[in-house]
């Protein structure tokens, strides 16, 4: 988008339908426990450090605003751990197989967080010259980093119990 343009509302409209549904139909799915591949950890994170690259490409922080993503990144590593440990994996004792059942509130917690960048963009794309624009990119920048720690360290963390677990 061009500076001084008004944000595109068909794109805005698509997304207030699309992300709705597929929030409905991935809710429905989180209480079931489901099979987990330890070989497929790596793919969440691969898409969302593809996310991140092109947010972090698109509009670089600047200045302390690489230290607050780099900070971030570090707590979102110590918190995703914490949240791979908390997760419930179970081997089925009649096929041998790994089992999760997972938690609505990372999804949220990332979904958010997309949006909210998506947000910032276009309110800068506005021309706005408000002074929070700057704050608001080094604070996204921040929750987007610390989420890709989290995501990367609870993947991390569950592979190594997941194989623990297969090894028994």
């Amino acid at each position: 988008e061009m500076q001084g343009q008004p944000p595109n509302w068909i794109s805005l409209a698509v997304m207030a339908v699309v992300i709705p549904m597929i929030l409905y139909f991935r809710f429905r799915s989180l209480a079931k426990e489901r099979p987990l591949k330890p070989d497929r950890l790596w793919i969440l994170p691969a898409i969302y450090g593809i996310f991140a690259t092109v947010f972090f490409a698109t509009i670089p922080p600047h200045g302390l605003g690489w230290l607050y993503a780099g900070i971030a990144l570090m707590l979102g590593l110590a918190l995703g751990w914490q949240r791979g440990k908390l997760m419930r994996i179970a081997v089925n004792p009649e096929t041998g197989m790994l089992n999760q059942k997972a938690s609505p509130a990372a999804m949220i917690f990332i979904l958010v967080l997309i949006l909210f960048r998506m947000g910032s963009k276009m309110f800068i794309g506005t021309g706005s010259t408000d002074v929070l624009n700057g704050t608001t990119l080094i604070v996204t920048d921040a929750l987007i980093a610390m989420a890709l720690g989290f995501i990367v360290a609870q993947r991390v963390e569950m592979y190594l119990r997941a194989t623990r677990l297969l090894a028994r």
